[in-house]
């Protein structure tokens, strides 16, 4: 073993970050894990915004942010967090990130952060920076980490498994306690050894998994990791059919999609066919383009399904008559020029992409799952508050809220919590005789699980293609566990083995819900 924390934090983007903090600034020494370099998490993709203004300005309240919140999940939503959130939140965007970090939010007027609209929100109540939030966010809390003198930061190390007695116990005996979470196991591509770091507390707040489809707005980084780590360990795992898919990424033909901000649609960007003609007068007319986004996504998947058309577009005309789209929309603008497409002049071809997980690993409203010892925050945690889809710039504050919480109640619990006896607890062993990953079959095995998941169980999705999904997949996931157990260590195999479990929590999830509700949608 080498070494050990109050408090392991897997993970470094908002919820990992915002747990550090706390949990350093209440007094606990802290290890903060990142997969890549600080700040190359999912957070600092994130266009759109965060729900900052406090709920007593501008005629918005906690009501009926948690009715706007409440509508989005389409009757799924656990109250209780539902509530937690409307009330604390914004509060605590303001205070922690534009006051105390300093976040470079856009300013009014008056000097303070200035609200917009998003898609199904009743207020302007989303503070934002331009079209890139999630960066400066992320900026911000990454300095802060760094220079937080109780804060360990580890970089560019990979999650392999929890540290779990008594699954990793020596003694034989202790097969008869309850399982309890107590570190973990973490690869370095750089020297391709395993660690073992141990912790009084861990948290988890590895991010989503939208790798997994073959269209998405995430980074390859995201590819599941926590939550197959905490399903290997026994942790209750809840709502994978719930994924979220963005209904506007740039449609450019053989490149990755690029995320087009729902902020735009705020603004009045128009939804039209190849003809011109806007469509959502068909699908949602009184909420039209600000409808919720599996409205919208399945509004475009039907209007491309009815036209044969690959794309849709999204018409910036009404927003360019009353913005500068370069000043507020920079990001955008960018990633639309480097296609050779003026928005000023024609619209952008779009299509929907898988964006955010909306189950995950599930957590009290500290942020405990049910294992003792793991907490977890962020995209990788179930707390119930998106129900069955996601309201717009509530997953940042989501990640912020229970990374504070959990923190608090980590730290609440290091008094009567012991270190684990790190003699009991087995060292990682390599394969005596490894074999090589071969990078093409991982890329052909990727290839597999994006394409499965994205034609089976994608933006509508039945009984018959999910079955054959699952079939499909059987196969694959008993290969590649033999393979792992058999071959030398990469971040890659290790990303693939995340990958495989995750595809198939979402495909059993799928077959077992008939029922269509918020993103998760049957046709029969």
């Amino acid at each position: 073993m080498n070494g050990t924390a109050d408090l392991l934090v897997l993970g470094a983007g908002i919820a990992g970050c915002a747990a550090a903090l706390r949990a350093a600034d209440l007094g606990a020494s802290v290890t903060l894990v990142a997969k890549d370099a600080l700040g190359a998490s999912n957070t600092a993709w994130a266009q759109g915004g965060i729900i900052g203004l406090p709920p007593e300005e501008e005629g918005d309240s906690p009501d009926l942010l948690a009715a706007d919140i409440e509508a989005a999940g389409a009757g799924l939503c656990r109250h209780e967090a539902v509530r937690l959130l409307a009330e604390e939140g914004p509060r605590l965007a303001r205070s922690f990130l534009w006051e105390r970090l300093g976040v470079s939010f856009d300013l009014g007027t008056d000097g303070t952060p200035d609200p917009t609209a998003e898609a199904a929100h009743s207020a302007r109540r989303i503070y934002h920076a331009k079209d890139a939030t999630g960066l400066a966010i992320q900026t911000a809390l990454s300095e802060a980490v760094r220079t937080h003198p109780r804060i360990q930061v580890r970089e560019d190390l990979c999650l392999v498994d929890l540290i779990t007695s008594p699954h990793h116990c020596l003694s034989p005996v202790r097969v008869y306690e309850p399982i309890r979470v107590h570190g973990a196991y973490l690869f370095d591509p750089a020297t391709g050894q395993v660690e073992g770091l141990l912790a009084k507390r861990t948290l988890l707040a590895t991010g989503g998994l939208g790798y997994l489809y073959l269209h998405t707005t995430n980074p390859p980084s995201a590819t599941g990791d926590g939550l197959a780590a905490a399903y290997r360990a026994s942790a209750r795992v809840v709502n994978c059919e719930y994924l979220q898919f963005h209904p506007t990424t740039l449609y450019v033909p053989g490149k990755p999609r690029t995320l087009l901000t729902e902020a735009l649609r705020g603004e009045g960007a128009r939804l039209v066919n190849r003809k011109g003609e806007r469509f959502m007068t068909k699908y949602a007319p009184e909420q039209l383009e600000l409808a919720p986004r599996d409205v919208v996504s399945r509004a475009i998947f039907q209007e491309m399904a009815a036209s044969g058309e690959p794309c849709v577009f999204l018409d910036l005309a009404p927003v360019a008559a009353k913005l500068d789209l370069d000043a507020h929309f920079p990001t955008v603008m960018a990633a639309c020029r480097a296609e050779d497409i003026d928005p000023h002049k024609q619209p952008i071809p779009v299509v929907p992409a898988a964006h955010y997980f909306c189950g995950g690993v599930l957590v009290d409203l500290d942020g405990r799952t049910s294992l003792p010892g793991l907490f977890a925050a962020g995209e990788v945690a179930c707390t119930g508050l998106h129900g069955a889809n996601r309201l717009a710039s509530t997953s940042l504050l989501e990640g912020l809220v229970w990374g504070f919480r959990g923190a608090e109640a980590a730290v609440g619990e290091l008094a009567a919590a012991s270190a684990p006896d790190a003699a009991d607890l087995a060292p990682w062993r390599m394969p005596e005789d490894p074999e090589e990953t071969d990078p093409l079959l991982i890329d052909q095995d990727w290839g597999l699980i994006r394409s499965t998941l994205w034609n089976y169980a994608g933006i509508v999705r039945s009984g018959a293609r999910l079955q054959r999904a699952r079939a499909d997949l059987h196969y694959l996931n008993h290969r590649l566990e033999r393979f792992y157990h058999e071959a030398s260590l990469s971040r890659e195999l290790l990303e693939l083995r995340s990958g495989i479990i995750c595809a198939r929590l979402i495909l059993n999830a799928a077959l077992q819900n008939p029922e269509s509700r918020g993103c998760h949608y049957r046709v029969d």
